[in-house]
């Protein structure tokens, strides 16, 4: 089988920054271990991750004095 040159033979995991390889042995990619993966899972709950809203900071932005 050919390797495509677009996906990387490891990636680091989010979490630790462990190497894990990118195989279809790898259960938990991009994380390294299912701990990690939790760990990560409780901290997007906890809404300590969050993914920007520009429709909403422009709204603040204005709102401001």
């Amino acid at each position: 089988m050919k390797e495509n040159p677009e996906i990387p033979a490891a990636v680091k995991c989010p979490r630790c920054e462990a190497a894990v390889p990118w195989t279809a042995e790898s259960r938990y990619k991009p994380f390294c271990s299912e701990r990690c993966r939790l760990i990560d899972l409780g901290d997007w709950l906890l809404e300590k991750h969050a993914i920007p809203d520009s429709a909403l900071s422009e709204a603040q932005e204005n709102s401001e004095p």
